[in-house]
Order: C-alpha cells, then sequence, then structure tokens
C-alpha cells in the first residue's frame, strides 16, 4: 500500500484538520494542495462536490472532513474518541458547533467596511462565547486527553493569534478559558505541522487585496 495522499487548499481549515490528525497519529503521508481558483481536471473527477480535504488511498477518494476524520481514526488506532459513548456524542456535537466558525471568522477579516465587520465580528464573537461556557475541563477540551474538537478547534485558535498579529485584535481579549485552550492546543507540535507556513502571508495578501476593514481601522 503506498503512502495517503491528503489534498488541499492551503488556507482550508477542513484540510488543515486531517492534516492534523494524521500527523497526530504519526502517519506518513503526502501533502498536495491545488489551487481552488483553477482546480486541475483530476481533482475535479475524484471531488464530486469542488470541496477539499480528499484523502486518497491507493486510488480510492475519501472526501468530507468528517469522514476522513473517522476513517483515519478507524484504522489507526488506539481511538482519538473517548471510550464513553455519551462523551463521544457530546464531542461531536461540538466538533460540529466549530465548523460554522471558519465561515465566521472569513467574513469578519474579508469584510470591507464598519458594518459588515461590526455584523461578522458580533456573530463570531456570539459562536466563541458559546465555546467558552463549554469548556469545563483543562488543558484540552476532554481534561487532558488529546481529541477530536481539540482539531476542530486548532484551526480556528491558528486563524485567531494571526489575525492578532495582523491587525493587533485580540478577540478572545475577554474569554480566558479560551484563550488558555488555544495557548495549549497551538503548542502542540502536530498543530504546528498541519498548516503551511505561509498561511499568514496568504491571509494577509488576501485581506489587503479586500480592502479589510479590519487592517485599516
Amino acid at each position: 500500500m503506498s503512502k495517503p495522499r491528503l489534498i488541499g487548499f492551503k488556507t482550508c481549515p477542513f484540510a488543515q484538520r486531517s492534516a492534523l490528525l494524521l500527523h497526530e497519529k504519526g502517519i506518513d503521508f503526502d501533502q498536495e494542495y491545488v489551487n481552488p481558483e483553477e482546480p486541475p481536471l483530476w481533482f475535479v473527477e475524484i471531488s464530486p462536490s469542488g470541496k477539499v480535504p480528499v484523502l486518497d488511498i491507493d486510488g480510492t477518494a475519501i472526501f468530507e472532513s468528517a469522514v476522513i476524520s473517522e476513517y483515519i481514526n478507524e484504522v489507526n488506532p488506539p481511538s482519538i474518541h473517548p471510550e464513553d459513548a455519551l462523551t463521544r456524542a457530546t464531542n461531536r456535537v461540538w466538533v460540529e458547533y466549530t465548523s460554522p466558525i471558519y465561515m465566521n471568522i472569513f467574513k469578519w477579516i474579508m469584510a470591507d467596511n464598519k458594518k459588515d465587520s461590526t455584523s461578522a465580528k458580533e456573530s463570531l464573537e456570539d459562536k466563541l462565547e458559546g465555546l467558552e461556557d463549554a469548556l469545563k475541563n483543562t488543558p484540552y477540551f476532554n481534561g487532558n486527553d488529546f481529541s477530536m474538537v481539540d482539531i476542530a478547534a486548532a484551526p480556528i485558535a491558528v486563524r485567531l493569534a494571526i489575525i492578532k498579529e495582523l491587525s493587533g485584535v485580540d478577540i478572545l481579549e475577554n474569554l480566558p478559558k479560551l484563550q488558555a485552550w488555544f495557548a495549549t492546543i497551538l503548542e502542540r507540535e502536530a498543530v504546528t505541522a498541519s498548516y503551511p507556513a505561509e498561511l499568514k502571508d496568504i491571509l494577509a495578501m488576501r485581506m489587503r487585496g479586500n480592502q479589510s476593514y479590519l487592517l485599516e481601522s
């Protein structure tokens, strides 16, 4: 069997989730990035939805990040899920909760006027406050055990840290539990390895190109 091939966009948080889990499991894999504006024909053929990530296993394509995560976890024990069924279900709920946050972040950083920027920021703050309220354990979501919820939240932590660096705005200022959780996540080696080194530069370029109000204010 050849190495798994993970296909994504450099800025895609869902592709980062898959890469993070592969790194966390210690799986040797090939990472390939495609241009979302001009995807190659072979990518269109293996991804009917046109979305990433796609995990290519010996010519069989698995798409949808949640399915990819479940597959990686299932075939590479031990499981990263909690043993208790109710806790597993709760974890899956919070994994799903994190997914719309990425769009909230995108709308906030790409808004080119105060009204849209403020509206997007308020929506994002509401979601982050819900996540703050859900945090009961430390240092990770389930306590000492790194889980799928931590993986799902890691790209949020990465992007908010980059945004703070670029704009000086700390949206986590009044969310101490999230600050502590995200700081712990960002220190994990698999997290650092899960996204391209040029991510900050790409986001900065896109924000400037869109005349982001966040950078101008």
